[in-house]
């Protein structure tokens, strides 16, 4: 596979992290502006946003946990010449999982469908894993 086939899903989950980056910048700045939420609540770290805004945050914050895998994943795959049309399709797969799930954290919440969304995520990275350790250990 190209390099920038295998690297585009990664490129398109970075692009995600960022825009609920800038989202929560924004609810942050309109919370603060409007004197909804004071600095000194929340000037070491106390959770007193309003509940938008910790929403959008939440969110965020969670892109720096499952996708790390994902990125590892790709980043050991690439150098060892291990991703192959598999990955690739799993990437993207995995990358639509986490706009999904992204989607319903910043949408309605709903906590059975974003957990929903979040397994299928995990239980594609996990067949990620599994397919790019079995290449290497059986050296295919």
């Amino acid at each position: 596979m190209s390099i920038p086939s295998v690297l585009l899903p990664v490129f398109v989950q970075i692009g995600l992290t960022f825009a609920l980056l800038i989202g929560m910048v924004s609810a942050r700045r309109t919370a603060l502006v409007s004197r909804e939420t004071k600095i000194r609540d929340i000037a070491l770290g106390q959770p007193n946003w309003p509940v938008r805004t910790t929403q959008i945050g939440n969110c965020y914050r969670n892109q720096f946990e499952l996708p790390v895998l994902f990125y590892v994943l790709i980043a050991l795959a690439l150098p060892l010449r291990h991703a192959d049309l598999v990955i690739v399709m799993l990437s993207w797969v995995f990358v639509v999982t986490r706009f999904v799930h992204a989607g319903i954290f910043v949408g309605s919440n709903d906590l059975g469908r974003r957990s929903s969304a979040w397994l299928a995520g995990v239980l594609v990275l996990l067949v990620m894993w599994v397919y790019f350790a079995l290449k290497i250990l059986l050296l295919i």
